[in-house]
């Protein structure tokens, strides 16, 4: 085998809580995560050159700069391999919306290489070379839906919500991550997610509990900025959606609905004011039941 194609699937927060600070500067986090059906295609070649990158997105990285490339020449060094690749990224996923989609390229591409090298690497050790390129990258790995604590490493697998459709609104702005965090005040937040219920409530699939309770400590800082976040979120309610949440640090922000005709309706009303949106379910992960 010389190529290996990969799909790398973003993910959406239905729950985000900070719970501190570390000494490093670094958050303590207790989140849900869930995969969606959007994704970008990764395409893993040998080449006898080193490692090279190039993806269709003009302000992605196509260097060293890319976590892609740099968890490649990782798994490359770490595992002696001579050979050279080149990776090929189709993005989909939009950059810096709070859907993991570097994370999730960079998941694609180490199992990717796991597969095209006849690595053997466990999901364990994957994630364990992982967490040293990013914290959202082991989940990325390990799909479906989860729990994440920690830095967000630490992950607590959980049933995926089923027959549930998400639309997703990515405004045009950017948003850093950085700036985010750095901006927060855990003294001022007055609200927290009950992730205990939300927890519950994903082993029963009761998505109509998650979306009118999910909720997103970040979210305060970023829609202040930004009262575009604010707008969607009425607009989704507007449309139909059982409940609204930004994602991550944002800005995108996704509405639940309780039937495709539903989402369908709401993403064609969306879409005459805004370019990405994207209409999706609820992803397990290939493997999880």
């Amino acid at each position: 085998m010389d190529t290996i194609k990969m799909k790398a699937y973003a993910k959406v927060n239905l729950s985000l809580d900070i719970l501190g600070k570390r000494p490093n500067g670094y958050h303590d986090v207790e989140m849900i995560m869930q995969q969606i059906t959007l994704y970008d295609d990764i395409e893993i070649r040998k080449t006898d050159q080193d490692i090279t990158i190039h993806t269709d997105c003009y302000y992605v990285p196509s260097d060293s700069r890319n976590i892609a490339y740099k968890i490649a020449k990782d798994v490359l060094e770490m595992k002696h391999i001579e050979s050279g690749i080149h990776i090929e990224i189709k993005k989909v996923i939009p950059v810096a919306a709070g859907l993991a989609g570097g994370s999730a390229d960079a998941a694609g591409v180490i199992m990717g290489l796991n597969i095209l090298f006849d690595l053997n690497m466990s999901l364990e050790e994957m994630k364990e070379i992982a967490v040293k390129h990013g914290a959202d990258i082991p989940f990325c790995i390990e799909g479906g839906a989860a729990v994440a604590r920690g830095i967000g490493e630490e992950l607590e697998v959980i049933p995926s919500l089923k027959n549930t459709w998400m639309v997703l609104v990515k405004p045009p702005i950017g948003v850093s991550t950085q700036s985010v965090y750095k901006n927060f005040d855990l003294d001022k937040v007055e609200k927290h997610p009950d992730n205990e219920k939300l927890i519950e409530a994903m082993h029963k699939n009761d998505y109509r509990f998650i979306a009118k309770n999910m909720y997103n400590v970040l979210e305060e800082v970023t829609s202040k900025r930004h009262s575009i976040i604010g707008q969607i979120e009425s607009k989704m309610r507007e449309y139909g959606a059982l409940g609204t949440m930004m994602s991550g640090s944002g800005p995108t922000v996704f509405g639940i609905f309780k039937n495709y005709k539903k989402a369908e309706t709401a993403s064609k009303h969306l879409r005459r004011k805004y370019k990405d949106v994207f209409l999706v379910q609820a992803y397990d992960g290939g493997r999880h039941e």
